[in-house]
């Protein structure tokens, strides 16, 4: 079951929205201020956000800006603001998608459904542990073992490591893999990622020098070398 957080002070909307998405197989938690909000993804995994940006204690885009910093959890915005610019700026703070009020149930349940399929987001990988080689990574409690020991990763280089485990298919170029982790515009930043794949690989590569985990794809990017088991 996937654990969806709503934020919204409207308890006719978030009545409506909560009803609608358990009745889907969703499993939903209602926030009604930032801090509320705030207090709950302190405390429990959540595999999506549904977050209205006018709330009583702020604007919620401050929020995702917050969570933006250490977490690429899937964030759907509602909002009643209408226009084309107004969406653009959501989208462009780290949002994955945007609804607009009045809220069609309907359109919300496919919205979550093509962001979790476009986020290559796998439920059940949420409620157990995935294999990598030696390594073991609980993507609820964000917790990586080598050999059974844990080790100690930056949110940046656990987010890098999730980055090619949610998607092992996929070759990441450098200007992705910054749009991805540090979610701006890529300049050139090439000296930032390669300390951060140096530094992650000296963390869980037995042998750094000769990676197996994320492997390098010379001229292209990176991409995870193993097969993953759950």
């Amino acid at each position: 079951m996937v654990n969806i957080l709503l934020i919204e002070d409207n308890p006719l909307i978030t009545h409506a929205l909560k009803e609608g998405l358990q009745d889907e197989g969703y499993d939903v938690t209602v926030a009604k201020t930032i801090e509320e909000g705030k207090a709950l993804l302190d405390k429990h995994p959540f595999d999506m956000l549904l977050l209205d940006l006018l709330l009583p204690d702020g604007d919620g885009s401050n929020l995702l800006r917050d969570l933006r910093q250490d977490s690429d959890m899937p964030v759907i915005i509602i909002s009643a603001k209408q226009s084309d610019v107004d969406k653009a700026v959501n989208l462009g703070i780290g949002a994955d998608d945007y609804v607009t009020k009045p809220v069609s149930i309907v359109e919300l349940i496919a919205r979550i459904k093509s962001v979790l399929r476009r986020s290559g987001f796998n439920p059940e990988a949420y409620r157990k542990w995935v294999t990598l080689k030696h390594l073991k990574i609980n993507l609820k409690t964000r917790q990586v073992l080598m050999d059974e020991s844990p080790i100690n990763l930056t949110s940046k280089e656990y987010d890098l490591l999730t980055l090619f485990m949610k998607h092992p298919n996929n070759i990441f170029t450098k200007a992705q893999i910054y749009e991805h982790i540090w979610h701006d515009y890529y300049y050139g930043q090439h000296n930032i990622i390669n300390v951060h794949i140096r530094r992650l690989r000296q963390k869980i590569e037995r042998d750094p020098k000769k990676p197996e985990i994320v492997e390098t794809v010379w001229g292209v990017g990176y991409r995870l070398g193993v097969k993953i088991f759950e």
